[in-house]
């Protein structure tokens, strides 16, 4: 593949909400780049960064996937997301790959949840970005409603560079303000028409407001501007491209994608603006050496840092690792660092990705995109560097799942299958989790959306070959006890030959909540002696971890063991634990014992108008309202609630809202449970050892 300097390389990736056509626009951008011989399509199944049976299915993106070609001379590498917020692991995978965003917008419905999101995803990444106003062409298409949402929300930064040609059904090209220029567009086939005079009077009110945002960043343009001087396109177009770098504007690009217009004009305004990105941006990374935060200018002779964003599992070859080099060169047969674990990995091969195709290299220069395989200890968010110059980046901060469910394998003896399945799927997707729950003896799987799980477990049969069933997550309950109370435990048991005596007093007594437990000793007179100390205090731990009321383990106490008796011959360790454990027991007994349930800190993003509806679902699952905040144009409603009240939560979130709103829900603390609960609870408990007892 022919090399290109990093200077002509545009890596750019396509963000937006679901279903607002970034991978339509993926798609015609690879058919003009000559990469596809068809325009690919999302709902005919030909996708080229669609190809995942799920995604074919579904007829929506859920994985990140890349392409790449070229235009007149410069070198795009294409990064293409997925819009569900289930799949938000995703996104934020494929903001660490680019150097700028088309922030995709549909002109039917504006600004939307996902794009808020991914807004303030890029704000964070520091990363320029276009604003694209798609699917002019479709009925309801309102190009300057949503142009105004967008500056409103946004601010003067926002400039709209074209402007549409007709509107819906008549949509049939774009009109460049600054240039003067107008191109109709015809079976997916431009040609440069007359400028409409009516978007020639409107443009020049738009061309003030670029020229006012340029002042921003040009003090020549500014002294031309108060002189009242004409601004030239070259100075403008140069203006616009340091504003775009530093954040200041964000140009408006429009058309429809799925006819191909406008996809013109939105790669020749990339060369123009977005070129040189890949080793003008300085990256910020750890000299493993001197254990300081340095900022590096990329070069193809400086430090090698590579970054792995993705990890994806292939059949027959195992894992795959999507890089982007940040600098330096990576070349196949070589050693390198992987900083972030500290291991020697040997480059094998190296490989261009577009789609599900993949081009085999001998290196990858600064600023470009690839895969490697085979590699053995390499996983998403580690670096590959340099042991003579060491460097590592930043991981990505994925968030953390929302939901969980528990699985259970359909035939017996799978359960390492699973296991093994569970882990493969974790490296592809870290916003994926499981674990085996020891005390409810269930296997937990979590993600960030019941969209998300249902993928997952559809993985786990085709790839892993296992099907499992689904089971509600048990609730983690705990004990605890209400006041101080005292109780003897005594353990003799005599055989014939050597008997058993052990003899304790024990005080119990509660503690702060979320304090865990507390063991001391006030003997005097050796009325135990010390070595058996330990023992009294491991038969008091093991009954706690057993429970004493419905078998949830017991927290929050103290326990001092300060009386007692032994024998010279018949003690011993074991009778001492059985004595504790009798003698706690008892003692839980006399000081009242309650059930505890977690509460978890919840978050709801919704639009305003949903606040109402969610607050009043949230109060009905038992959830205490702390409070609402403004975030853009989103509400933030604060809660504490049970977690034996959020399963399912995104259902139900997701109907209220009409598929708008998100939440995060992490644990916050352990509270006691309404009486009428905590009843059902043991009565469950008694209603469980039963049947036990009876098999």
């Amino acid at each position: 593949m022919k090399q290109y300097p990093p200077e002509k390389i545009i890596n750019i990736g396509f963000f937006g909400h679901g279903g607002c056509g970034k991978t339509t626009l993926g798609e015609g951008i690879l058919y003009i780049l000559k990469e596809n011989n068809r325009i690919g399509r999302v709902d005919e199944g030909s996708s080229i960064f669609n190809y995942d049976e799920d995604e074919i299915a579904r007829k929506i993106s859920i994985n990140l996937a890349l392409g790449y070609g070229d235009y007149q001379g410069y070198y795009f590498n294409l990064v293409d997301t997925p819009g569900y917020q289930d799949f938000i692991g995703e996104v934020l995978s494929g903001l660490r790959a680019i150097d700028s965003a088309v922030l995709v917008i549909d002109a039917t419905a504006g600004i939307e949840v996902g794009t808020e999101i991914v807004w303030r995803h890029l704000n964070q990444e520091g990363l320029p970005r276009i604003i694209f106003i798609n699917k002019l062409k479709k009925e309801h298409a309102d190009f300057y409603k949503v142009l105004d949402e967008i500056i409103s929300e946004w601010g003067s930064g926002v400039c709209p560079l074209y402007l549409p040609i007709g509107k819906e059904a008549s949509f049939e090209g774009v009109y460049s303000i600054i240039e003067d220029k107008a191109y109709r567009y015809k079976n997916g086939t431009r040609e440069e028409i007359t400028p409409p005079a009516e978007l020639q009077e409107r443009g020049r009110g738009y061309k003030e407001k670029i020229i006012e945002a340029a002042c921003e960043v040009s003090e020549e343009i500014m002294a031309k501007y108060l002189e009242g001087e004409d601004v030239s396109f070259d100075e403008l177009a140069a203006a616009i491209k340091e504003g775009i770098k530093a954040h200041k504007i964000f140009p408006v690009l429009c058309g429809d994608a799925y006819e191909l217009i406008g996809l013109y004009e939105l790669l020749d305004f990339a060369t123009k603006t977005l070129s040189g990105l890949a080793v003008s941006r300085k990256i910020k990374a750890i000299n493993l050496k001197t254990k300081e935060l340095e900022e590096i200018i990329p070069a193809e002779n400086g430090p090698t840092i590579v970054f792995v964003f993705k990890t994806v599992s292939e059949p027959h070859i195992g894992d795959m690792n999507y890089v982007r080099v940040f600098s330096g060169t990576l070349e196949a047969g070589k050693t390198m660092l992987n900083a972030t674990v500290e291991r020697e990995e040997k480059i094998n091969q190296i490989y261009y990705v577009k789609g599900k195709e993949r081009i085999e290299t001998n290196k990858l220069r600064v600023g470009e995109i690839g895969a490697l395989v085979k590699l053995k200890q390499t996983k998403t968010s580690d670096t590959l560097t340099t042991s003579d110059a060491p460097y590592k980046l930043e991981p990505i901060k994925f968030p953390e799942p929302s939901i969980s469910i528990a699985i259970v394998p359909k035939t017996k003896g799978d359960e390492e299958k699973v296991s093994n399945g569970l882990a493969r799927l974790h490296e592809e997707d870290p916003t994926f989790t499981y674990y085996y729950d020891n005390e409810l003896k269930q296997q937990i799987i979590s993600g960030l959306g019941e969209l998300h799980l249902d993928i997952i477990i559809g993985r786990l049969k085709r790839k892993f070959d296992v099907s499992v069933d689904l089971e509600k997550p048990k609730i983690p309950y705990r004990e605890t006890i209400v006041k101080k109370a005292e109780a003897q435990g005594k353990y003799k048991k005599q055989t014939g030959g050597r008997g058993q005596y052990g003899d304790v007093w024990l005080r119990i007594e509660p503690k702060e909540r979320g304090t865990g437990f507390e063991f001391a000793e006030e003997i005097f007179g050796g009325a135990v002696p010390a070595k058996y100390f330990p023992s009294v205090e491991k038969g008091v731990v093991e009954t706690m971890a057993n429970g004493v009321l419905a078998g949830y383990p017991v927290v929050d106490v103290k326990v001092t063991l300060f009386d007692g008796s032994y024998h010279e011959v018949d003690s011993s360790d074991i009778a001492f634990k059985i004595a504790a454990s009798m003698a706690f027991k008892a003692a839980c007994e006399k000081a009242g014992m309650v059930i505890l349930e977690p509460i978890y800190d919840v978050e709801v993003r919704v639009p305003e108008q949903y606040t109402g509806d969610i607050m009043g679902d949230l109060n009905a699952r038992r959830g205490k309202i702390l409070g609402i905040e403004a975030e853009g144009k989103l509400q933030v409603i604060k809660a504490k609630v049970p977690l034996a009240e959020m399963y399912k939560y995104s259902n139900t979130l997701r109907s209220i809202t009409q598929g708008r709103g998100y939440f995060t829900m992490r644990f916050s603390h352990y509270e006691e449970a309404p009486r009428e609960l905590q009843a059902k609870i043991i009565e469950e408990a008694k209603r469980q050892k039963e049947s036990q007892e009876n098999k």
